[in-house]
């Protein structure tokens, strides 16, 4: 797909290549910030409200480090910041990035036969206009038995440490351990692209946005 012509301008705050991916693919031309952030000191109970506040931390973190902050809101362009996060709940406990190598294959092997339910948070923040849009999504993923041996050449690969619950859809070695997924791909992946669009849209037009809105 070709990248738009738009006239405004995105920041997406997240070294991730499969967001940045989904992103190029939605069609928009985007430039790339990251968020140092300590995301073991934000804790809630809930999935939704800890993936909702790590993509506000993200945030915040990003307009504290824009040196030229009066820049982008007196620029003609309006420009719109992109953070997102996402965690795997397995039988009711929320799972992040692994901690260890030994954590990621706790994780995966307890992903065999069963099932987990990936949550993923979008925000969009206009820099000129100061206004948020946030949501988020939910998708279940159902695992057949996982063979040893995917188990550790998962784990020997190291990129289990990089993304939420050890878990990388996209990896040849993940997806013929996969029986169903319920929801989207791209909610799996750290970008809802339906609902990245729509808050994109939301945070353009709308003249009010509330803190968090559960997806109809």
């Amino acid at each position: 797909m070709a990248l738009m012509e738009s006239p405004f301008k995105i920041i997406l705050g997240s070294s991730s290549m499969p967001r940045q991916h989904i992103l190029a693919e939605m069609g928009y031309d985007f430039t790339v910030m990251t968020a140092d952030i300590d995301e073991k000191a934000i804790r809630k109970e809930k999935p939704e409200e800890l993936v909702t506040a790590l993509a506000e931390a993200k945030a915040d973190a990003i307009l504290s480090s824009l040196q030229n902050v009066d820049s982008f809101v007196e620029d003609v362009h309006t420009t719109l910041l992109i953070t997102a996060d996402t965690v795997v709940v397995h039988e009711g406990r929320i799972r992040e990035k692994p901690s260890s190598k030994d954590e990621a294959r706790n994780f995966i092997e307890g992903y065999s036969g069963g099932r987990a339910e990936v949550v993923g948070s979008v925000l969009v923040t206009n820099l000129k206009t100061g206004r948020r849009e946030a949501g988020w999504e939910r998708a279940e993923v159902y695992f057949y038995d996982i063979p040893a041996e995917v188990v550790q050449s998962l784990i020997d690969e190291g990129i289990t440490l990089d993304v939420a619950g050890g878990l990388m859809l996209e990896h040849p070695l993940t997806s013929p351990i996969i029986k169903e997924v319920i929801g989207t791909a791209d909610t799996i992946m750290g970008l809802p692209k339906s609902l990245t669009e729509r808050l994109i849209q939301e945070a353009l037009t709308r003249p009010s946005s509330e803190a968090c809105r559960n997806p109809a």
